[in-house]
């Protein structure tokens, strides 16, 4: 045997799980197919800048990231600051919200005897003057929070998600995720774990009596990788996975999204408009590519991330890297009224895209309409030794989340020595 566990993918379910079973005296090899640990946790540092390229914010009371983050010293931030939204002649009006779900909108759905989309749900109330407001904010909320094309996806699946408490509250590490990953990656190197990076795994076959990846033999394997990796058939199993494994994949989508991180000389929008946006945090655009922007952490200095998710990613997902980023420049100067000003601060700026890189193929994962148990059904383990982890198992609503992936790598882990 190469080792007791051997887990692939070095995310936040990958080290989490790693680092419980070394602790626990197993010899764990940890492969990674990309040249850094964090999957889609990924804090990129420019000259001394951070910028949060993947996953930024702490979604609910997320009990696992704030333990890890005290564990490891690190700070983090609420939402302290003033939300800005423009209306349709152009001017900004500074409001209260808080982009919070809504999830007593989905009460009617314990009446449905089968599942629906989210658009045809929401669709019910275009004629209830007291509620269309509300379900067109809240299909924008899962265009933009959840990423996901609301004529697909669970109407069921994102209430439940939104019953969870995920979407109520929300903060951010202070310095960036890629502090909290760097924290467990030393953790697990401390533990004993072999981390080999610029491993990209093709094949894994399984029985009860162990496993094989790759060549490389050991008792237990726990498999992260994405799901849109997993739906590409980028890896094979032998034998293949059981039917209603590959059934559960294809009704649970990856969704798109597209972040651009824009760098500035100094936060120059405190002095726009006789300072009314010194506080500013979030501002919402009427128009444009771009759904929101937002003011980065102040460690990180001036910085602000502009975003977009669900089906509105479609002309910005097909445009390079820096016309996405000139787009998103162009989009808040133009925002704030002062794109010279925006133009004069600006020094650089940042994106990936999620959906081109084959070790993602997407940003977070949605249920299709009639999924059913799907997440739980990926989630399950094979042969006693082959086990499965990463947000898009989670099935306490908090997929989608990194306290929802670190969720997964407990729980991957016990499952582990509970068969040991």
């Amino acid at each position: 045997m190469d080792a007791d566990v051997i887990i692939v993918g070095a995310g936040a379910a990958g080290l989490t799980a790693a680092r419980r079973l070394a602790q626990r005296g197993k010899r764990v090899l940890l492969l990674e197919a990309r040249d850094r640990i964090g999957g889609r946790a990924w804090t990129l540092e420019r000259h001394g800048v951070r910028m949060e390229m993947g996953a930024e914010f702490i979604h609910g009371d997320a009990e696992l990231t704030h333990r890890l983050m005290r564990e490891a010293g690190l700070k983090w931030e609420g939402f302290d600051g003033s939300m800005w939204r423009e209306t349709a002649d152009g001017t900004l009006v500074c409001e209260e919200d808080s982009f919070e779900s809504d999830d007593d909108l989905f009460a009617g759905l314990k009446a449905l005897e089968r599942d629906i989309s989210v658009a045809d749900y929401l669709a019910r109330f275009a004629s209830d003057d007291a509620l269309r407001q509300r379900a067109q904010m809240a299909l924008s909320f899962v265009e933009g929070f959840d990423a996901a094309d609301p004529q697909i996806a669970s109407a069921r699946g994102i209430a439940h998600e939104w019953a969870s408490g995920v979407d109520n509250s929300s903060g951010r590490p202070c310095e960036g995720y890629g502090r909290l990953m760097h924290f467990l990656h030393a953790e697990c190197v401390k533990a004993g774990v072999e981390v080999r990076l610029n491993r990209a795994v093709t094949s894994i076959a399984y029985d009860s009596k162990g496993i094989a990846v790759d060549g490389l033999r050991a008792k237990a394997c726990i498999v992260t990788l994405p799901a849109a990796v997993l739906r590409g058939g980028a890896v094979t199993f032998d034998p293949p996975l059981p039917a209603e494994k590959r059934n559960a994949l294809q009704y649970i989508e990856t969704g798109d999204v597209v972040k651009a991180v824009l760098q500035f000389s100094s936060r120059f929008w405190k002095h726009l408009a006789n300072g009314k946006y010194a506080d500013a945090l979030f501002f919402r655009p009427a128009a444009g590519p771009f759904g929101v922007f937002w003011v980065s952490a102040k460690e990180n200095g001036a910085a602000i991330a502009a975003w977009t998710g669900g089906p509105k990613t479609a002309a910005l997902l097909a445009a390079n890297e820096q016309d996405v980023v000139e787009s998103a420049l162009r989009g808040f100067g133009r925002l704030l009224g002062d794109e010279p000003a925006a133009r004069a601060a600006f020094e650089g700026g940042a994106m990936h895209d999620w959906r081109a890189d084959r070790f993602a193929g997407g940003a977070y994962t949605y249920l299709r309409t009639g999924a059913g148990g799907a997440r739980e059904t990926l989630a399950a383990p094979l042969a006693g030794t082959l086990f499965f982890a990463g947000e898009a198992t989670c099935a306490s609503g908090h997929s989608g989340t990194v306290d929802g992936a670190l969720e997964t790598g407990e729980r991957a882990a016990g499952e582990v020595l509970h068969n040991a």
